[in-house]
């Protein structure tokens, strides 16, 4: 016989079907992110520091 309880207490699907997908939403996230944002910092605009070499004077003894 069922009691009244165990009909309260049956599984939830969607909560779990939710959690599943906020669980992807967030992996995704973590994986693409950093690739994007790499990927946009380090772009061509960046300026390249070149170094300027001057000549030494030679020092005749």
């Amino acid at each position: 016989m069922n009691s009244p309880d165990q009909a309260a207490n049956s599984p939830d699907h969607p909560p779990q079907r939710l959690a599943d997908i906020v669980g992807t939403v967030i992996a995704l996230l973590t994986l693409t992110l950093p690739l994007w944002a790499i990927a946009h910092y380090s772009s061509n605009k960046v300026k390249v520091l070149q170094q300027i070499s001057y000549p030494l004077p030679i020092q005749r003894e």
